[in-house]
């Protein structure tokens, strides 16, 4: 059997239509996009054609659109943007679950310029706790910015609600969907948020490609500071052929919405149903309806998470401990600690996340190769024995 790849919330394969949309503007189309002259205009023609590709997928407005490098770059523009425009706020809310590029920039705020940070918690499920994020909320409160689904367990946070009070409290709301994007329905007009983060990799476009979505009316500072590009709002010449191929994939990803929450959620559930049923001391991380229709975070009692993934890569399966940007580290996932999830659990749980491009019998040849795969390194585990933790 060729690779089978379920994480997917890391980095997703690049669409083939995404490829043949792109590969013109690598050769024969290799005009700047900002020249005067007719060769460079119809590159241009073609980004403004994706801008507005992707603003369709979130129903907003093409002009509220900003080209980033990535999601990380898109989040640490918003959070700026926003400190620039209210220089005398000097108090911000986030979650303790969020993704390094929020959580690790409003640490450095917080050490070095001053600010008060609220980390607001989340439950064993995930799930924030609302009274606290609402109580938090003052005058003095810059931006609140929370991811829209978390992607290590794919815990859905109600952003709608969330939005509202912010408004209602005239405070500038942010929200990572990096995540969510493609996979949940997302309405910047309905929901009314006042930035939000996308990239590219997650939705079958190249690495290299992000999106900040910018609400008409807000003073936004740019982040990169250079030519006329953006607008003004954000300096660089144009990565044109990735541009192209994200808008190319936003497309994809609209079509393709109706299927991630029907067939890829039934080859979730059934993977994750399998496991369960298969394989002794094992629990699913995080609310089982309010999350993601491609991802499953599976605790395994007694077992090293690394050494899971090694037995799966051995048969060609790819799945991931938490977050590939926290991979380097031995400690357990920040999310899973958060949630009170217990070491022994934290350090043996799995993450597998899906898409359109897997199938059942993918799902078949990951049970067949992880039941024994557990039962062989927990017969070498001093944390377990006669069938249950000790």
């Amino acid at each position: 059997m060729k690779t089978v790849y379920t994480d997917n919330n890391a980095t997703t394969k690049v669409a083939d239509e995404v490829i043949e949309e792109m590969l013109p503007y690598f050769g024969e189309l290799y005009g700047n996009p900002s020249s005067m002259h007719t060769f460079g205009g119809q590159v241009d023609a073609k980004i403004v054609e994706a801008r507005q590709r992707v603003a369709d997928l979130i129903n907003a407005d093409p002009e509220e659109i900003i080209f980033t490098s990535c999601g990380t770059e898109s989040d640490n523009s918003a959070i700026y943007a926003a400190i620039k425009a209210y220089p005398e706020k000097k108090h911000i809310i986030t979650s303790n679950v969020e993704h390094p590029a929020i959580n690790n920039l409003y640490k450095q705020l917080q050490g070095q310029q001053g600010y008060e940070v609220t980390f607001v918690p989340v439950d064993e499920k995930g799930r924030l706790d609302l009274d606290l994020l609402y109580k938090s909320m003052s005058g003095n409160t810059a931006i609140i910015s929370l991811m829209w689904a978390n992607n290590e367990t794919g815990v859905v946070f109600p952003i709608e609600e969330i939005a509202r009070k912010a408004n209602e409290k005239g405070i500038l709301f942010h929200t990572d969907a990096v995540q969510a994007a493609g996979k949940v329905d997302i309405d910047v007009k309905k929901i009314n948020v006042g930035m939000l983060s996308m990239s590219g990799h997650k939705i079958h476009a190249p690495k290299g490609i992000g999106v900040l979505y910018v609400k008409k009316g807000f003073k936004f500072s740019p982040f990169l500071v250079g030519g006329h590009q953006e607008k003004g709002r954000r300096g660089g010449t144009e990565n044109t052929v990735s541009i192209i191929g994200l808008g190319k994939a936003c497309q994809l990803a609209k079509e393709t919405l109706p299927v991630m929450n029907t067939i890829v959620r039934e080859l979730r559930d059934y993977l994750q149903n399998e496991l369960l049923e298969k394989i002794p001391g094992s629990s699913v991380n995080g609310d089982l309806e309010q999350r993601l229709p491609n991802t499953v975070s599976i605790g395994f009692d007694a077992v090293e998470g690394e050494s899971i993934l090694l037995l799966l890569d051995k048969e060609d399966i790819c799945a991931s401990s938490g977050s590939a940007c926290t991979s380097g580290s031995l400690e357990p996932s920040h999310v899973l600690m958060a949630m009170k999830v217990p070491f022994k659990s934290a350090h043996g749980s799995i993450r597998f996340s899906l898409s359109h491009y897997n199938t059942k019998q993918e799902m078949d040849h990951i049970i067949a190769t992880l039941v024994p795969a557990i039962e062989k390194l927990r017969a070498m585990s001093p944390f377990w024995k006669d069938g249950k933790m000790i």
